[in-house]
C-alpha cells in the first residue's frame, strides 16, 4: 500500500488508494468525514493548480498504535552516549576525560536542537551541525587535557579516543537515522496529525503525508473556520471549534498549522484549550524566505515548516519551572526572614492587627486563590478591596506602607504562595476576578496569560508596566514570557525585579 491518494478528473465522489468503501472502514473508525463530491469546476480547478481528487484519512497501522510513545530521541541519545563512551572498551587511563568529553558534547547537542524533533530526516542535514559541535567540545577537552597533562604522549592518546568517539558518534547517527526512515515508511512508528486550514497549503500538505510516510504523521483530518466548509478537495472533519473534541476522538498528537481561514487571536484561543495545548505544533512559514535560524531548517515536501515551542509550559519544561520556583522561594523564605520579621514589626506599628491581607486573585487554568501581602491599609469593605484598580495615591496609606509598596516589600509573603503551588516566582501579574473578566472581554489576548501560574514579578513589570499602564501592553508582555520561557528570562526577570527594588520603583 503506497497511501497515495487515488487520481481522477471524474466530478463523482473518490476513495483514497488504500480506502476500503465498506462500512467499518479506517475512515469512519477513526471519525473522518464522508467522502465528498468535488464542487469546484475541472477547468476552474485546474486554473488553481488543484486537481479534483479528495484527499482522506487511513486506518492507523496495529504496530504503530502501540508505539505512540515512542520519539526518536529516545534512540539517538543512547546512542550518542554509548559512541562517546567506547574508548573506554579500549583503555581506562583517560576513563574522567572520556566521561567530560561525552557530557560536554551531549549538552552541546542539546544546546544546537539535536535531538529535537524533526519531520525531513537526513545524516547529511545534521553533518555539519554534528561535526562543529564535535570539533567545539573536543578543542575544550583538549585544552583541559593539556593544561593537566604536559605528557605529550598521554593527551596524544587521549585525543586518538576523542576523535574515535566522534567518528562513532557519527556512524551511530547514520544508522538511527537510518532506522528512523525505515520505521517511518513500514509505519512502525507514525503520528497522528491534524491539519489546521484547508486551502491550497493544507491540501498539499495532506496529499505529502499520504504520499510519503516518512515524515512520520499520519493524516487524520482537517479543520478550518466554517467559511471553508465543502469549498475544496480536503473535506472538514469540523470547525475550529471542534479541535478540541476532534483531538480526543481521533487520538491526535501532532496539529500542524497550514493557511487556516481566521485571525491569530481566534486560533490561538483555540490553540490554547486543555487538548489542543497538549499536542505537539508544527507551522508552516508564510513568508518567502524565512527559515529556522536554530540549527538546520526542516521541512515536508518544498513547504518549510518549524516546530513550536510548548505554548503552555507543560512536561520537562514545567517541571524544571516548579522546581526551581520551590527553590526559590524556599532559600527566600530563609534568607530574608530578618526582613519579613521587620516588616512585620512595621505593619503591626503602621496600623495596629490584622498585619497579612488577603485577596481572592485568579491563577492558573482560571483558578482562585487566597494572594498573601502585607497590609498597607484598611479598605472599606470587600467591594471597594475588589474592584479598586489602584490605590498608589490613596491618602488612608501611610507612610510605612508607601515605603514597602514602592520597594514591593509588601508582596514577599506571596513566597508562602509560591510553595504552596498558587504562584510562580516568574509570570503573569495576578489579579483580581472582576478585573479579569472586564480585560478577558475588552483584550482578545488577556485570558491566555492564565496558561501558567501567575508570578511575584513579571516580564511585564519589570519593563516598566506597572500601575496604570495599557493593559493590551501587558497581555503583550505576559503572552511573550509563556511563548518565550526559559530558566534563563526567569533569572533575568528576577534580577531585573532585584535592581527595581533597590531603585524603590515599585507603586
Amino acid at each position: 500500500m503506497s497511501g497515495q491518494s487515488a487520481t481522477s478528473h471524474s466530478p463523482t465522489p473518490h476513495v483514497g488508494e488504500g480506502q476500503s468503501s465498506l462500512p467499518g472502514d479506517g475512515a469512519r473508525h477513526y471519525g473522518a468525514p464522508p467522502v465528498v463530491q468535488a464542487r469546484e469546476p475541472e477547468a476552474h480547478a485546474e486554473a488553481a493548480g488543484l486537481s479534483t481528487t479528495a484527499v482522506l484519512p487511513y486506518a492507523r497501522s496495529s504496530t504503530s498504535s502501540r508505539t505512540r510513545w515512542l520519539r526518536a530521541w529516545m534512540m539517538i541519545a543512547p546512542v550518542d552516549a554509548v559512541a562517546l563512551v567506547a574508548p573506554l572498551l579500549l583503555t581506562h587511563n583517560y576513563w574522567r576525560g572520556t566521561l567530560a568529553n561525552a557530557v560536554l558534547t551531549v549538552a552541546f547537542f542539546a544546546v544546537g536542537g539535536l535531538y529535537r524533533p524533526r519531520r525531513h530526516v537526513s545524516i547529511l542535514d545534521e553533518l555539519p551541525s554534528l561535526g562543529g559541535r564535535l570539533l567545539a567540545s573536543a578543542a575544550v577537552v583538549a585544552i583541559i587535557a593539556a593544561e593537566r597533562h604536559s605528557s605529550v604522549a598521554y593527551v596524544g592518546g587521549f585525543m586518538r579516543g576523542v576523535a574515535l568517539s566522534a567518528a562513532l558518534v557519527i556512524l551511530g547517527r547514520a544508522a538511527s537515522r537510518a532506522f528512523t526512515v525505515l520505521s517511518r515508511k513500514r509505519r512502525w512508528a507514525e503520528h497522528n496529525a491534524i491539519i489546521v486550514g484547508g486551502g491550497p497549503i493544507g491540501v498539499e500538505l495532506a496529499r505529502l503525508l499520504r504520499r510519503y510516510p516518512q515524515y512520520g504523521l499520519r493524516f487524520v483530518g482537517c479543520v478550518d473556520a466554517p467559511s471553508r466548509e465543502g469549498t475544496g478537495v480536503l473535506p472538514l472533519s469540523g470547525t475550529l471549534s471542534d479541535l478540541d473534541h476532534l483531538v480526543r476522538l481521533l487520538e491526535c498528537e501532532v496539529l500542524v498549522i497550514a493557511d487556516p481561514d481566521c485571525d491569530e487571536s481566534t486560533l490561538m484561543e483555540t490553540l490554547l484549550r486543555p487538548r489542543s495545548s497538549h499536542c505537539d505544533l508544527w507551522a508552516v512559514s508564510r513568508l518567502w524566505g524565512s527559515r529556522s535560524h536554530s540549527g538546520y531548517p526542516d521541512h515536508i515536501g518544498a513547504f518549510p515548516i518549524v516546530k513550536i515551542g510548548d505554548i503552555s509550559l507543560t512536561g520537562p519544561r514545567w517541571a524544571i519551572k516548579r522546581a526551581s520556583d520551590m527553590l526559590f522561594a524556599a532559600v527566600a523564605l530563609i534568607l530574608l526572614s530578618p526582613v519579613l520579621l521587620l516588616c512585620t514589626i512595621a505593619t503591626f506599628i503602621d496600623g495596629g492587627r490584622g498585619i497579612f491581607f488577603y485577596q481572592e486573585r485568579i491563577g492558573r487554568y482560571g483558578k482562585p486563590f487566597k494572594v498573601i501581602k502585607f497590609r498597607s491599609m484598611r479598605p472599606v469593605n470587600e467591594q471597594e478591596s475588589q474592584t479598586n484598580w489602584s490605590i498608589a495615591h490613596d491618602r488612608r496609606v501611610g507612610p510605612i506602607g508607601r515605603f514597602m509598596r514602592r520597594t514591593s516589600l509588601d508582596e514577599l509573603p506571596q513566597l508562602w504562595n509560591i510553595l504552596r503551588g498558587d504562584m510562580s516566582v516568574v509570570g503573569p501579574r495576578p489579579e483580581r476576578p472582576y478585573f479579569v473578566e472586564k480585560f478577558s472581554a475588552e483584550y482578545p489576548n488577556y485570558a491566555a496569560r492564565h496558561r501558567v501560574p501567575v508570578g511575584l514579578t513579571g516580564l511585564a513589570q519589570v519593563s516598566g508596566l506597572r500601575g496604570d499602564t495599557p493593559i493590551s501592553d501587558r497581555a503583550r508582555f505576559d503572552n511573550y514570557y509563556i511563548e518565550n520561557w526559559s530558566l534563563w528570562l526567569d533569572v533575568k526577570v528576577v534580577l531585573r525585579t532585584v535592581a527595581e527594588v533597590f531603585r524603590a520603583g515599585g507603586r
